[in-house]
């Protein structure tokens, strides 16, 4: 039965994710944590810090990984299919149509209309995982007080190294995870 809820929620992660991986971070979030409770916010947000050092696509990534954490190579083969299995039947199927219909002003309107819900889908989903990061967790909290500094300095030096010297992001992200291990051993 866990199967076959993998497949199903990942295959409507996969049939909703348009824009790609990041934003299909929140759906992602909805099923695994708040609907089904398969993982901690915590697990959650260490799962798409995983997805995103590994090679490929975020969704089909996080799908293997919370795959394999809910019912093993089974589990992590089913999820994966179930995230990839929409997108190729959504992709051969508006191939076609694009191709035969691509002159239309609907067409272009349609796609002009999709680019802002895809923002605000990729903006929430850096919203969470940065109060995750900064609080421990993904809603606001009562009290602003509480903020891990730890995690601040790392993002706010992170980010001005992206922003002024144009590091790969790779290097950032590696340096930030030497940066917590040192920094959280110690404090």
């Amino acid at each position: 039965m866990v199967l076959l809820q993998l497949f199903w929620s990942f295959f409507q992660i996969g049939l909703f994710s348009i824009g790609g991986g990041y934003a299909a971070m929140p759906l992602i979030q909805n099923q695994v944590v708040d609907l089904h409770s398969w993982l901690t916010m915590t697990q959650f947000a260490d799962i798409m810090t995983i997805a995103e050092m590994t090679p490929g696509p975020i969704a089909i990534n996080s799908a293997t990984f919370v795959g394999i954490q809910i019912a093993g190579i089974p589990g992590a083969l089913v999820a994966t299919m179930g995230c990839v299995f929409p997108s190729c039947i959504i992709v051969m199927t508006l191939a076609y149509v694009y191709y035969r219909f691509r002159g239309l002003s609907m067409v272009q309107g349609v796609l002009g209309g999709l680019r802002p819900a895809v923002i605000a889908m990729i903006a929430s989903a850096g919203i969470s995982l940065l109060l995750m990061a900064l609080y421990g967790q993904k809603t606001w909290p009562a009290d602003l007080s509480a903020v891990n500094y730890i995690s601040v300095a790392i993002v706010v030096v992170g980010f001005f190294i992206l922003r002024k010297w144009k590091i790969s992001p790779i290097y950032v992200m590696a340096g930030a995870g030497v940066a917590g291990v040192i920094l959280y051993s110690i404090f």
